[in-house]
């Protein structure tokens, strides 16, 4: 008797902790429903998680496409600007909730080696501007010789000038005297210089001064003739070396403007358009 009311204790007890049958089948639906409005709630966490992501590396990418390099030479930024680029797109391609597909790792691959070859070729034109700058100031100096070597001829043709000028014009003076006490010379009978021994002396000194005059002035000519052909040769000389030196100046100068900044901001723009392309196709 006392073990069948043992029995019947732990019966009773056992049937103390389970549900009746209604209520365990509300506590199913209830689970279920929490089961399913969590699963939805996750889902949509994860949509926005993905688009997070997205619109964080779209920010970076134009930030970076943004950004300008202070001091020439700019190409000595171009290798961290290109690590700050691969390392925004490993950190979005890497992320749990993104997979990336073919089309584009081949638009970012396509797009990263378009600047990388265009970065390249904005470092060779510094290297080309470097040689520029020498050859500029090699220009400098031969024009300065060129300057310098006129000035020189041009000074000594000039003393040359002066003292064969100062040289006949002394002996015009001279002969113009000479002429002149002839004419002032009386002459007749009785005197020792005949009038016609006067006129003769008289001829012969104009003569003589009017050859002196006319070598004079083909002194003046001859003179006037080198000047002219030395300012000639400065020139032929002169014009190419300047024509030179300004269109080195101005590649030089060119390349003390950032061009890169187009080339970086359009390959950013890319690459930003391709994450967004990216999330449209996998949403």
């Amino acid at each position: 008797m006392g073990y069948q009311h043992q029995a019947s204790s732990r019966r009773s007890s056992g049937r103390g902790y389970r549900q009746p049958r209604r209520e365990k089948a509300k506590a199913k639906a209830k689970r279920q429903k929490r089961r399913a409005g969590s699963g939805y709630t996750s889902e949509e966490n994860h949509a926005l998680s993905r688009e997070e992501i997205a619109d964080r590396a779209v920010t970076r990418l134009r930030n970076l496409g943004r950004q300008r390099f202070a001091l020439f030479p700019f190409d000595e930024y171009f290798g961290s600007w290109l690590m700050d680029l691969r390392e925004v797109l490993s950190e979005f391609e890497s992320s749990p909730t993104i997979s990336v597909d073919d089309l584009f790792v081949k638009e970012r691959s396509q797009i990263l080696s378009s600047v990388e070859l265009e970065l390249e070729k904005r470092r060779r034109e510094r290297v080309s501007r470097e040689e520029a700058t020498k050859v500029l100031s090699d220009n400098r100096a031969l024009l300065g010789r060129i300057e310098e070597e006129y000035a020189t001829r041009t000074r000594r043709t000039e003393r040359q000038r002066n003292s064969e000028i100062k040289r006949l014009s002394s002996n015009i003076k001279g002969l113009r005297e000479e002429r002149d006490r002839i004419a002032r010379t009386k002459t007749g009978i009785f005197r020792a210089l005949s009038k016609k021994a006067k006129e003769q002396r008289e001829a012969e000194a104009t003569q003589r001064l009017n050859s002196a005059q006319r070598e004079l002035a083909l002194a003046a000519q001859r003179f006037t003739a080198e000047q002219e052909r030395l300012r000639d040769e400065y020139e032929k000389r002169k014009q190419p070396v300047i024509e030179q030196i300004q269109a080195q100046q101005k590649e030089v100068e060119n390349q003390e403007i950032d061009w890169s900044v187009e080339t970086r901001r359009a390959a950013c723009e890319a690459l930003a358009n391709a994450v967004n392309a990216l999330f449209q196709r996998k949403a």
